[in-house]
């Protein structure tokens, strides 16, 4: 089984790439392999996501896989950056195509056994694989060029999975996509993406980038005010503010066969009622299991 996933990317290139990359984003590119696969973040100056992204180190650029529109936006804030480094960051979302093929469902040409991200021949042409998590359990993110789609997605094993469905997994499993949830604009740690989050996004120990003081106080003080949990309800609208008695509590994220997830206070317990927008809804928290990117 396997879904198309609307995204974007850009490609990295030049001498100085990976220090450039390294020194905007929070996880530790300098600390992969290559090839290698690190999920990150990047951040403002006051440590709040403006863009998640999975980073791919490869032997001659880094290639970011972003969600659907967020390519441009990027991509400007990166060439704001760029001094006397030595690197050139090019657009390539018009150029690429990505499909996530679920767990379980053969790849012909994916080693099972091997790294993170691996690239081989599949429909004709040369496609770029990636470990991901989008369900809780990894598959296998595939990208392609554009011109390859009828040969690439001819090549793979299973029917095709709509959007929706692949939503309301990762939903279940307590995944958050953080375009789709509308969750930019919070801190990483709130929102699953630390690391003893469901989709860890960080490193500690990777020296500076942007937004990593507040980062270090986080880790310092060890709390924050919010965290991930679950929503029950059917139609919780996305990105509307959740009341407990009357205040403002968190942000709903996308609503997924009657469930979404959501940025609250952490003072609510498990069975919680909210409410959404006029719509009730109860809340049931996540436990803390790092999984695979």
């Amino acid at each position: 089984m396997w879904t198309q996933i609307p995204s974007g990317g850009l490609r990295v290139t030049g001498a100085d790439r990976v220090d450039f990359v390294q020194g905007q984003m929070t996880g530790d590119l300098r600390g992969a392999p290559t090839p290698g696969l690190v999920a990150c973040a990047f951040l403002n100056v006051r440590g709040q996501i403006e863009t998640f992204a999975r980073a791919y180190r490869r032997t001659d650029d880094v290639y970011l896989h972003v969600d659907a529109g967020e390519a441009e936006a990027l991509a400007a804030r990166l060439k704001r950056y760029i001094i006397f480094d030595q690197v050139e960051v090019k657009d390539v979302s018009d150029d690429l195509r990505c499909v996530h093929v679920w767990p379980g469902a053969g790849v012909p040409g994916w080693n099972e056994a091997g790294p993170d991200a691996q690239t081989f021949e599949l429909g004709g042409g040369v496609v770029l694989g990636g470990r991901v998590n989008r369900t809780g359990t990894a598959g296998t993110d595939l990208h392609y060029l554009t011109r390859h789609e009828a040969a690439v997605l001819a090549a793979l094993e299973g029917p095709e999975a709509p959007l929706e469905t692949l939503d309301a997994a990762r939903v279940a499993a307590g995944i958050p996509d953080i375009a789709r949830d509308g969750f930019s604009g919070t801190l990483l740690q709130e929102v699953g993406l630390d690391i003893s989050g469901p989709l860890p996004a960080i490193s500690y120990r990777k020296g500076c980038y942007v937004g990593q003081e507040i980062m270090a106080r986080l880790e310092a003080r060890g709390n924050t005010r919010y965290h991930l949990v679950r929503l029950t309800g059917e139609g919780l609208p996305r990105g509307t503010d959740i009341l407990h008695s009357g205040k403002v509590v968190g942000q709903s994220g996308l609503n997924a066969a009657g469930a979404s997830l959501a940025w609250l206070r952490k003072e609510l317990p498990e069975g919680a009622e909210v409410e959404v927008g006029g719509v009730s809804a109860t809340v049931h928290l996540l436990g803390s299991v790092p999984q695979t990117r």
